[in-house]
């Protein structure tokens, strides 16, 4: 728990002897450069922000109106630099992770949920809002924090929707986020796909997603914020990534109605062989998508 300092934002120096928000700003930018992590501005201004219980709009004006920091916020915001100079990650150190229109609750033994699988949720929002049923069902497998889940509960008001996930520390992280965020409207169930009991929703489902582990296991990832933070089990898929995605389309074909959607995030280059053997267990119309960086990330389906 980061203690809150103060802040004197009347220009021209501020307090005497407090630092300058601009200059303690310079000082966490470079010591997090110097430790190789990118982004290195949107964080230094991130953790001062947390620090003083502020946006980062506003910590960005302090820093042009001159406002000054006292001695006790320096210290909380270095302190708070150091860990993430050791590449511990930003969320982790607040607890929080803006995912679309939610902050969610996260921490250690919980995937935290990246900008691109905002683009992946996408998808299904669209294929969820194209559904004629006024309380269309969706299902989202792996569910991790619940992200993906908790978008489509807010985006899609009229949508139930049910989360699965088989790890219990990130079972715990996602029911933390449902009691605050899902408007009694998602159904969170603790299991793995081949155990958890959906046989209520055969036939039923109309929009079905998932961002499950898909790295395959001997390709350690590179960013230290991922390889030794973010739980194993949410990263690795098996031999070529992949294991996870299979098991995911033979029980969505039990779930989905016909007609309805499937929405798979991946890695680059995966997505040709997710589409063949989607196709091979009778998903139609597969096709692959990119992100906004412009590299592929979602293959979507039709049952």
């Amino acid at each position: 728990m980061w203690k809150s300092g103060g802040v004197d934002d009347r220009g021209e120096g501020g307090a005497r002897g407090a630092r300058p928000v601009g200059e303690l700003l310079g000082e966490v930018r470079g010591m997090l450069e110097s430790a190789g992590v990118e982004n290195a501005h949107a964080d230094a201004e991130l953790i001062l922000a947390h620090v003083i219980g502020e946006t980062r709009g506003r910590v960005q004006a302090l820093s042009v109106m001159g406002a000054t920091v006292l001695d006790e916020t320096v210290e909380a915001v270095r302190e708070m630099a150091e860990e993430r100079a050791r590449r511990v990650p930003l969320q982790h150190l607040t607890g929080r992770a803006p995912f679309r229109g939610i902050e969610l609750s996260v921490g250690p033994g919980v995937f935290v949920p990246r900008p691109e699988t905002e683009v992946v949720a996408q998808f299904a929002v669209d294929a969820l809002l194209a559904v004629p049923d006024p309380e269309p069902i969706a299902v989202d497998l792996c569910t991790g924090s619940g992200a993906i889940a908790l978008a489509l509960a807010s985006e899609v008001p009229t949508a139930r929707v049910w989360a699965v996930e088989k790890s219990r520390e990130a079972h715990a992280w996602a029911q933390r986020n449902v009691a605050r965020l899902g408007e009694g409207r998602v159904e969170l169930l603790l299991g793995d796909l081949a155990e958890v009991d959906l046989g209520a929703l055969r036939g039923r489902v109309h929009v079905l997603v998932s961002n499950p582990p898909y790295v395959p296991d001997a390709m350690v990832p590179r960013d230290p914020e991922v390889r030794d933070h973010d739980p194993g089990a949410a990263l690795y898929g098996g031999p070529d990534g992949l294991d996870v995605v299979r098991a995911i389309s033979r029980l969505a074909r039990d779930l989905v109605l016909p007609g309805g959607a499937l929405v798979l995030e991946h890695a680059e280059g995966q997505g040709r062989a997710i589409r063949e053997l989607l196709a091979a267990d009778g998903w139609l119309a597969t096709a692959t998508h990119a992100d906004l960086t412009g590299r592929d990330r979602a293959t979507t389906a039709l049952r």
